[in-house]
């Protein structure tokens, strides 16, 4: 495969790049192009890559942009183009109601606009721009937009509540209903609901290397947490957590106890009811009776 990009750059007053945003983007697959002046582009950007880029390292900060914009225009599915380099590259931006800023000019900058009387607020220091600054999903509602991160993979019929948060290089893959957190990496299924508060265990932090999924028609519970691949039909009780070394208590139907096994044991696993026994709180898997359905008039999202 081979991927032709047009697209403009901010700079700092150095001339470092600061961002790009890439308004075609073409290849024998796919053609994605907005409508540009280009004589009034100040940076012009032209970028080539071939699949070995794609599976190779990140090289520079426009390479980071356009991986990141071909993850959130659904070109490509989180986990499937090489994000390794990717913090290297990214610079540290001030993101403000005037476009970004380099990290290093901001405060000078936020003097001269209280001088000149033109108000410039900053929104975030981050490495990471919000996605609807570059692209806005069609068919999705997001209440929050600074919670969704450029590089984020948002289906149609995704609503992300304010208290939801999807990271880059992840998302759902349809309908779904998020009001936890998808941490990098972490991709959902079609019908699944993340309940408020609840978290996703990511691979940025802590040692997992492990690729965390949620399969369709799953429910995650409020203040509930995810750290195994759940299968189809899965349901985590509110406020518990599972991870791979959980010891967990596996039932039948009429509540007797099979074994016990590692939350790892059950990665993948479908139809399943996670639960904590009230009284003397040990975690149980038991078989889920149930199954979760989304109201398609709160996900029809037109």
């Amino acid at each position: 495969m081979e991927i032709n990009a047009k697209g403009f750059a901010s700079t700092s007053s150095a001339g470092k790049i600061l961002d790009v945003h890439f308004y075609a983007i073409k290849s024998k697959n796919f053609d994605i192009e907005f409508q540009v002046d280009e004589s009034s582009i100040i940076k012009k950007i032209d970028l080539h890559l071939t699949s070995d880029d794609l599976d190779s390292p990140i090289s520079s900060v426009e390479e980071a942009y356009l991986k990141l914009h071909l993850i959130s225009h659904k070109v490509f599915k989180p986990n499937s183009l090489n994000l390794d380099g990717l913090f290297k590259h990214l610079p540290n931006v001030a993101w403000t109601n005037k476009g970004p800023i380099a990290a290093d000019e901001i405060n000078q900058e936020l003097l001269k606009s209280k001088l000149e009387g033109k108000p410039l607020h900053l929104v975030s220091l981050d490495k990471f721009p919000q996605l609807t600054n570059y692209i806005v999903p069609r068919n999705v509602r997001i209440a929050d937009t600074s919670r969704v991160r450029l590089g984020a993979y948002l289906s149609e019929g995704t609503t992300v509540m304010h208290e939801g948060f999807v990271n880059f290089n992840a998302g759902t893959l349809g309908s779904a209903m998020i009001e936890g957190r998808i941490s990098a990496g972490v991709v959902v299924g079609n019908n699944s609901d993340l309940g408020g508060g609840c978290s996703t265990m990511g691979t940025l932090s802590g040692g997992n290397n492990v690729k965390i999924s949620i399969g369709e028609s799953c429910l995650l519970g409020a203040n509930s947490g995810l750290g195994i691949p759940l299968g189809d039909n899965c349901t985590i009780e509110a406020g518990l957590y599972i991870t791979s070394g959980s010891k967990i208590e596996l039932q039948n139907e009429e509540g007797d106890k099979l074994d016990i096994v590692k939350g790892s044991d059950l990665s993948y696993a479908n139809n399943i009811l996670f639960l904590r026994h009230s009284i003397d709180g040990k975690i149980i898997a038991r078989p889920n009776k149930k199954s979760i359905e989304l109201n398609n008039s709160l996900h029809k999202n037109d």
